[in-house]
């Protein structure tokens, strides 16, 4: 089985973060959001990866040969960004006939994946939500398998969302209906969806059935991978250093805090995430994520996203900032 993980998207919602790293290596709880999710694709004993990259796909690249050098990873460029299907559809040689488990570089799904990729036949993973309308939609028959999926529908039948994680048996099937799909030019909302290559599927005979998701995160805007930050460091339970190199600084659980960071005379905590070589001097900062080698000095800061390389002097409280940014409020 092969890991499909498509990581081509420019992440506009997480913008100005976005405009110098991918959505997919933003910080997260001591992570990257890819890392978590090959972390999790990993232990579950899948060794053979295909990216999907375009937006800065270089960093992505170099990001996982770097830090999995041990895995067998393929990178298949997108170079214009026409939706999830024919991101898809352009790891077919690289694929082949094996089985694949598809994971979309922006969310994070817990549930037992080795069940999954065990399964019988192929599986969606489904969680019920209270407004569908953003999302794939799936309907199910009175069997309990899936006998319509639907992107985005104005009018939802089912609040079953479509989470982003998906074990495809039948690959020359799925091959064979996104190809269809290109040709015919059947797009939903612009773009060219996995979720009408499913239902083509489902057309032609393909059981479905669902893969419940105990636990989903949303990491596509500062809001919901805030409230991920927050959730992931208290489940990681990220240990504090029992010997905190840190002068007159109270730091106050879940809290992850880089290497070479150097903070004084400050409260950090709880729900923080601090990337490595971060200096925080005569500040206050909660429910927020911090990049790597910034300077924060007499802020307040609270529910903010700061990316590196950032320079912020002075008061405030809410902040949404990208790397490489000098802000000076005294």
């Amino acid at each position: 089985m092969k890991a499909i993980i498509p990581v081509a998207g420019a992440g506009t919602k997480l913008r100005p973060h976005t405009y110098t790293q991918p959505k997919a290596l933003i910080p997260l709880a001591g992570k990257t959001i890819l890392s978590i999710i090959i972390d999790q694709l990993e232990e579950a004993g899948i060794t053979e990866f295909v990216f999907v990259i375009g937006y800065l796909g270089e960093k992505i690249q170099h990001y996982v040969q770097k830090k999995y050098p041990h895995l067998t990873c393929h990178f298949v460029q997108q170079n214009v960004r026409e939706g999830t299907g024919h991101a898809i559809l352009l790891t077919k040689n690289v694929v082949g006939d094996d089985e694949i488990l598809i994971v979309l570089g922006d969310t994070i799904c817990e549930g037992n994946i080795r069940e999954l990729i065990a399964s019988p036949v192929s599986q969606l993973g489904l969680k019920k939500v209270d407004d569908p309308r953003s999302f794939g939609v799936a309907e199910l028959n009175d069997a309990g398998d899936i006998m319509r999926v639907v992107e985005k529908p104005q009018i939802p039948k089912s609040n079953l969302a479509l989470v982003g994680i998906y074990k495809i048996k039948e690959t020359d099937q799925l091959y064979d209906c996104l190809e269809r799909n290109m040709t015919e030019h059947r797009r939903s909302h612009d773009e060219f969806q996995l979720t009408d290559a499913l239902q083509c599927m489902i057309e032609h005979g393909v059981q479905f059935t669902p893969f419940k998701v105990s636990n989903w995160f949303d990491c596509g805007r500062k809001e919901t991978l805030l409230e991920t930050n927050a959730i992931l460091l208290s489940k990681y339970k990220v240990p504090a250093n029992p010997i905190l190199p840190y002068e007159n600084a109270i730091i106050i659980p879940p809290v992850s805090i880089g290497e070479g960071c150097n903070i004084k005379n400050s409260i950090i905590g709880p729900n923080v995430a601090i990337g490595d070589n971060t200096v925080i001097n005569y500040s206050i900062v909660k429910d927020s994520i911090i990049g790597s080698y910034s300077n924060l000095y007499e802020v307040v800061l609270k529910s903010s996203l700061i990316g590196s390389d950032a320079n912020i002097r002075g008061l405030s409280q809410s902040l949404n900032i990208g790397d490489n940014t000098e802000i000076d409020l005294g």
